[in-house]
């Protein structure tokens, strides 16, 4: 029984490994609410883009988070920078949006 018992608890641990995660300057925690850059141009501009994908404990995965989509978003056509922003509550929710600045 023990062994039965100590099977699935490394089972349910492998399982959830993994699930609603992003990127992060920091490890990925319980809670998560972090920012970053991705990168940056000597350009400036007023223009904010945004694009996220989002993940329900690593089962419903959607979204399109790229900097193409962002800068669409946005209306940019020349990027001055690019940040993520991640978020979630591990491991059932997690968000990863990525945010752009330009002309």
């Amino acid at each position: 029984m023990k062994k039965l018992i100590m099977t699935a608890t490394i089972a349910s641990v492998a399982m959830l490994t993994g699930c609603a995660t992003g990127m992060s300057p920091v490890s990925v925690g319980l809670i998560t609410d972090v920012k970053g850059p991705i990168t940056a141009t000597g350009l400036t501009g007023s223009k904010k883009g945004e694009a996220c994908a989002t993940t329900i404990i690593g089962l419903i995965n959607e979204g399109d988070a790229s900097i193409e989509t962002a800068k669409t978003n946005g209306g940019i056509s020349r990027i001055a920078t690019a940040d993520y922003h991640t978020k979630g509550f591990f491991p059932f929710y997690g968000s990863s949006c990525v945010i752009v600045t330009g002309q």
